[in-house]
């Protein structure tokens, strides 16, 4: 974060530490969010909420309660969990349907809006307005904390923490690394096109690459050979490190892949690594007791 947008960020309410402010979304809202429309409406898939609980919960953390979007089997109990992390869009309807598809196969599929207490992107319709307004005022820390709230209200709400999971997407696919070395309760996690380097700050002090020794779960680390933002050296170099370690983590490139592949409502979407992206995230699942 730049000293100007920091200053900015401090300047909200002066004095005030950022995890006694308040939050400014409070509900989540229907639909796509407005910077990535008009939406791909041929290939935007809808998961129908048959059979299952979906829709808005609200999760108590240290300064309140943080809105997020819950889908879960509608009956049965102690299912596994899986937090789901999103873009830079926030919790709108992409990411919700996510969590319903996962809820199909069994889980209870949790989508935290990490960004509430900063604004909501889902209503800015410039994406570098998201970035410097609201995403680059989000710490690390503060994300991380969040969702440890999501684990600990999972687990008075039916689902088996025990058997817990973690995937995101772009900015959430970054968190995924992060708390895969943040929580020791963390089965697995998979990481689509998450970034792996960036400028160390007071609000993100560290970066993938630099935690590939001290995951406490093994990642599945999705990547685009064809994306612009994400150079493929810093892939290579990430996953050099993983092998260093010598822990269980991997990472698979789609070679003609762009950013946002697995995006089905974008132009960025490609099918064939997305569906099978998203196959080898269930068998990461599995194989790693989630």
């Amino acid at each position: 974060m730049s000293k100007e947008i920091a200053a900015d960020f401090d300047s909200l309410v002066p004095g005030l530490p950022f995890s006694r402010r308040g939050f400014i979304v409070t509900a989540l809202g229907a639909g796509f969010a407005l910077a990535v429309q008009p939406v791909m409406a041929q290939t935007a898939i809808k998961t129908g909420t048959d059979g299952l609980v979906a829709g808005e919960i609200k999760v108590k953390v240290a300064d309140g309660e943080m809105v997020a979007y819950r889908a879960q089997p509608a009956t049965g109990s102690s299912f596994p969990v899986i937090l789901v992390v999103s873009e830079i869009f926030g919790v709108h309807e992409h990411i919700a349907d996510v969590c319903r598809r996962l809820a199909k196969l069994g889980y209870m599929a949790i989508a935290p809006e990490l960004f509430a207490r900063h604004g909501d992107p889902r209503k800015l319709s410039n994406i570098q307005e998201i970035l410097t307004t609201i995403v680059g005022k989000v710490p690390d820390a503060q994300a991380l904390s969040d969702l440890d709230a999501c684990v600990a209200w999972a687990k008075v709400s039916g689902g088996d923490t025990a058997r817990l999971g973690i995937t995101g997407f772009c900015w959430g696919g970054r968190i995924v690394w992060l708390y895969a070395a943040h929580n020791p309760q963390l089965k697995a996690g998979v990481a689509w096109y998450g970034r792996l380097v960036g400028q160390a700050s007071e609000l993100t002090p560290r970066q993938p690459t630099d935690l590939a020794a001290a995951l406490k779960a093994p990642v599945l680390g999705l990547y685009g050979g064809a994306d612009s933002g994400i150079p493929l050296d810093t892939v290579w170099d990430m996953q050099d490190k993983l092998k260093a370690a010598g822990g269980k983590s991997e990472i698979h490139v789609y070679d003609d892949a762009p950013h946002a592949f697995h995006a089905d409502y974008r132009p960025s979407y490609r099918k064939d690594a997305a569906e099978d992206g998203w196959k080898r995230m269930r068998a990461w699942f599995r194989k790693n007791g989630v």
